[in-house]
């Protein structure tokens, strides 16, 4: 039988709790909703009031995988949806406001991903992000040498720059910002990408051109349209093993020297918790939010 668990008053359908979602370390779907039950309380402030699209993979990463942007059948009618505009027209896309909504979605077996704008304001950015992508050779070492420099560039905008593991090979950067339509923030980040590549040409590359990336860092500025998402922080990710997007701090950046020293799996999170808090909690505060030039 499939247990039944009670949260936050919501009764949830646990299934397949003893499934093994990621061979290669044995971690199985029950340890997947203990580390979101117990990341929750700084998960969910980085949700909150976004539309989430699903990249499911419920049969482990080297299982099917396929993004569900629309509200997925059989959605208990406590989960909050949204009508969110597309160009294609209005969809209907879940919210995940509280930990019964994410115990749920958690159960899919999911990685969450989100755009950088609330529902309330769609398309007005509140968030500016950049993916830094490695061509091999190139690894999230050169990303943390390009994402010093963008730290420095941002800053010289008054703008300040959190870091994020991607949860696979790479680095995500992200900035509170005052409200400003997601063609601005793609317009600002796209112009610092280009004054990247044009200062470290050899490592950088802000063109997604495949044959361009080998050995180099692209500097991903188009997740900040409207219609792009990008990985939520604390999701864990569809590889090999249980790999995490985790914040990580400037001193980790700028001291990498082995790709290893940024790759963190579920349970590294709950010592890192104790140690630091969220590191990315200042992009929750309206107060960091600054104005782009």
């Amino acid at each position: 039988m499939t247990p039944i668990t009670e949260v936050e008053g919501r009764r949830l359908a646990l299934s397949n709790l003893e499934k093994v979602l990621y061979p290669a370390t044995g971690f199985t779907k029950g340890e997947v909703l203990h580390y979101y039950a117990t990341t929750a309380p700084v998960l969910l402030p980085h949700l909150r009031d976004r539309p989430v699209s699903f990249l499911r993979y419920p049969d482990g990463p080297d299982g099917q995988q396929f993004f569900a942007k629309n509200v997925p059948p059989g959605t208990p009618d406590w989960v909050t949806t949204a009508e969110v505009p597309r160009m294609e027209g209005p969809a209907r896309m879940v919210l995940v406001q509280d930990l019964a909504s994410l115990m749920w979605a958690a159960n899919l077996v999911t990685e969450f991903h989100t755009p950088q704008w609330v529902i309330a304001v769609p398309g007005e950015a509140d968030r500016l992000v950049f993916d830094l992508d490695p061509g091999a050779p190139a690894s999230v070492v050169e990303c943390c040498e390009v994402a010093l420099w963008l730290r420095e560039r941002l800053a010289a905008d008054g703008i300040e720059a959190y870091a994020k593991t991607s949860g696979s090979k790479g680095l995500h950067l992200a900035a509170a910002v005052r409200q400003v339509s997601s063609e601005r923030a793609t317009e600002y980040a796209k112009e610092l990408a280009v004054e990247a590549e044009r200062a470290m040409p050899r490592l950088v590359v802000h063109r997604m051109t495949k044959s361009l990336r080998p050995g180099k860092v692209f500097v991903d500025w188009s997740q900040n349209a409207a219609r792009k998402t990008t990985a939520a922080p604390y999701t864990l990710r569809a590889r090999a093993e249980p790999l995490v997007s985790a914040p990580v701090t400037w001193e980790e950046v700028a001291e990498c020297r082995d790709p290893d020293s940024l790759t963190f799996r579920a349970p590294d999170l709950a010592p890192r918790l104790q140690d630091f808090g969220d590191l990315l909690a200042p992009l929750l505060d309206p107060k960091t939010a600054t104005a782009l030039p």
